[in-house]
């Protein structure tokens, strides 16, 4: 396979160590038997609020089926509820709980507190370091972020 990255050797590192982030990422995940697709969903609804379950189907990356399955679950679980959008009575859409935003927060923490034991062992420098290429990350993923927004 020919593309534009096999010969750039620095882009190959760097997509290995992005790899590695992601694995590390998941071992940070909290054991509350969320899987990774419905702690994003809850995420996205925390940070934007309600989303159509069209839209969230596709900010995810799932299918439809999926996604109401999904959905149905949280709902289920008291973490996330489907109401009419005010906008257009016909449209449904899918919004955090106050119990989805404490289970956000909760996840949050968990992972925060295990990561600031990883950090423990760098320099100073590096974890400036840590923190100025998170920010710069961030902008990218804002930037890639499919529906930000619920009716985008």
């Amino acid at each position: 396979m020919n593309g534009p990255a096999d010969g750039d050797p620095d882009l190959l590192r760097t997509v290995h160590s992005f790899d590695r982030v992601v694995r590390l990422l998941r071992r940070l995940t909290t054991p509350d038997g969320l899987s990774l697709t419905a702690a994003s969903t809850l995420y996205r609804l925390d940070e934007f609020g309600a989303h159509r379950l069209s839209d969230l189907a596709i900010a995810e990356g799932v299918t439809q089926p999926g996604m109401t399955q999904l959905v149905s679950r949280l709902q289920r679980d008291g973490l996330a509820e489907r109401r009419s959008d005010p906008a257009d009575r016909r449209v449904v859409v899918v919004d955090i709980t106050p119990a989805g935003r404490e289970l956000v927060l909760r996840r949050r923490a968990t992972r925060a507190g295990k990561l600031a034991e990883l950090l423990a062992d760098l320099s100073a420098d590096e974890r400036a370091a840590v923190v100025t290429s998170l920010r710069v990350l961030d902008r990218l993923a804002a930037r890639t972020t499919p529906l930000r927004a619920g009716n985008d």
